[in-house]
């Protein structure tokens, strides 16, 4: 069975178990997504469910996708993602919800992490910095010597420096599935995922079971 969703992160909470444990959870708006095309190996050389979620005004969309969307009928949607599935036994204009997972299930989550800007080595890779005293004046937060001797003579390609932080395609992975509301579209996941409020989400049935 195909388990797959689009989902926007709504923000984060805690419930309590039996015992009485604060349990961190995520709350994502999950769905409702439609099926707007069915790939197979005949005719395209592999098999996969292209999902859309969030709908929104047509003028927000272009040409080719309003046509993409209209062949079955479907409303104008803002994303449009991928899944990769074997024997998905779905067709185009079905609909998903957050039904298809259940309480138990894990999950992975991807998303893109928020963007940070231009970060030091302190912020970007948890380096100590320098020491504070012994007449140092601006050397606290810098990453220190960078280069081998000069045998070498160079900086190694992927030396853990300054630059641009966050902004990256981010999949936290093996998350429990803890709450799930069908009527609203609602799924709670035990622990944090990476974006920001309102940003899109993909949700996997986890690879590592």
């Amino acid at each position: 069975m195909f388990k797959g969703l689009l989902g926007k992160k709504i923000g984060m909470t805690q419930i309590f178990d039996d015992n009485g444990a604060a349990i961190p959870v995520t709350i994502i708006e999950a769905g409702p997504c439609f099926v707007t095309q069915v790939r197979n190996v005949e005719s395209d050389g592999y098999s996969a469910v292209q999902l859309g979620f969030g709908e929104v005004k047509p003028k927000r969309l272009t040409g080719g996708q309003l046509g993409h969307l209209k062949r079955n009928d479907l409303p104008p949607l803002r994303y449009l993602r991928e899944f990769r599935a074997k024997n998905a036994e779905m067709n185009a204009g079905d609909q998903l919800k957050a039904d298809v997972f259940a309480i138990g299930d894990y999950v992975d989550i991807t998303g893109t992490s928020k963007g940070r800007g231009f970060a030091g080595v302190v912020k970007r890779h948890g380096f100590a910095g320098g020491p504070k005293t012994h007449g140092q004046s601006d050397r606290q937060r810098a990453p220190g010597s960078i280069g081998a001797t000069s045998g070498t003579a160079r900086v190694f390609k992927g030396k853990r420096m300054p630059g641009h932080m966050g902004n990256k395609r981010v999949t936290t992975q093996n998350l429990k599935v803890v709450l799930v509301d069908a009527e609203r579209n609602l799924i709670g996941v035990r622990g944090a995922v990476p974006g920001p409020k309102g940003g899109l989400l993909v949700i996997k049935e986890t690879r590592k079971q």
